[in-house]
């Protein structure tokens, strides 16, 4: 706790990169999108919007690299350069924010995603009960 605001730490697998962050995040999502496919190496990403004056520290040796998304708009994602953890990405059309990747917060009673993007994309095994499936992402 941190000025009555619930603290979280986002680490990467070596935990070389840690982002400590304060208060709930604005959404959690998942996304079905190839390209989340392909950046996590997993069926979709698990992601948290915080706010930028959520950061209260941040430390550890970061590389980022950007892509052009469905929109056209650039997505740009940020690792860890010793493990390659994606800890978190920011995108053109998301302002004064980041995204952290759910994951690396080690929060088992962390939020269940309030929408999924990119349903159509979604293995079909997959099964988020209850979760949204947003028309168009």
């Amino acid at each position: 706790m941190r000025d009555g605001k619930t603290e979280r730490r986002a680490t990467c697998s070596c935990r070389g990169v840690e982002l400590v962050l304060t208060g709930e995040p604005r959404r959690v999502y998942a996304c079905s999108c190839l390209e989340c496919q392909r950046c996590t190496g997993a069926a979709f990403s698990y992601r948290a919007i915080y706010a930028d004056s959520a950061i209260v520290a941040q430390k550890g040796e970061t590389k980022s690299w950007r892509r052009n998304g469905s929109s056209g708009q650039w997505l740009e994602q940020t690792f860890c350069t010793s493990c390659g953890s994606i800890v978190f990405m920011r995108a053109e059309g998301l302002t004064e924010a980041l995204s952290v990747s759910v994951g690396c917060l080690e929060d088992l009673e962390f939020p269940a995603p309030a929408i999924l993007h990119w349903p159509n994309r979604k293995h079909k095994w997959l099964c988020l009960e209850g979760v949204p499936r947003a028309e168009a992402s």
